[in-house]
């Protein structure tokens, strides 16, 4: 049974029901099962900029009407939910999809596949490896959201999973952010010496 809310805004008792399998991940970054529209009012609490979303099939008419009212932007990575991708094809999705999942700038997001299960539990477990979760943690809670249908190979999948070349990236992206890059100290310290020249002129 899913979680219900209830808001009560001008005593209107607005009745609030979260996607199937919803649970915040980190702040700003929540996952779940396809929202249906019954879970768009409580969707709305979220303030979300965006979505990830990881099937290949074409996001529904009326959730599309959805993210276009509030301004939501629509990330779709398809993943294959019944047959296994190869791996190479999914190590290269789930490192695209990461690379959303990571940019400040896309918080509030929601994550979501079908169920909320498989293809979104191999992101949010890889993204736990780039937090240095500790591997039986992450298993544990891929488990937890999968329940009986845990599969053998999203977990085989999640612990190979190199983070070092998207860690890599990130400090990248935090180093030119701060004024780090080498780049950035080069033009700090040309503008530096020009203002000291006027300075003794």
């Amino acid at each position: 049974m899913g979680l219900i809310f209830e808001r009560d805004d001008d005593n209107d008792g607005v009745v609030l029901v979260p996607p199937a399998n919803f649970s915040r991940v980190e702040d700003g970054i929540f996952r779940s099962a396809f929202p249906q529209p019954p879970n768009f009012s409580f969707l709305e609490t979220l303030n979300l900029r965006s979505i990830i979303y990881l099937c290949f099939e074409p996001y529904p008419q009326e959730n599309m009407e959805f993210l276009r009212a509030y301004n939501i932007k629509l990330f779709q990575f398809g993943i294959e939910g019944k047959t296994e991708p190869s791996v190479s094809i999914l190590r290269d999705t789930i490192m695209e999809a990461l690379k959303v999942l990571i940019d400040v700038r896309n918080h509030p997001v929601l994550i979501h596949c079908k169920r909320g299960k498989h293809r979104t539990g191999c992101l949010v477990g890889c993204f736990r490896k780039l937090q240095n979760w500790c591997l039986p943690s992450v298993v544990e809670e891929y488990r937890h959201f999968a329940g009986a249908k845990s599969r053998v190979n999203d977990l085989k999948f999640i612990e190979a999973f190199d983070v070092t070349y998207l860690r890599q990236c990130l400090y990248s992206i935090i180093y030119q952010y701060h004024g780090y890059g080498s780049n950035k100290r080069r033009l700090l310290y040309k503008e530096e010496n020009k203002q000291k020249q006027i300075k003794s002129n």
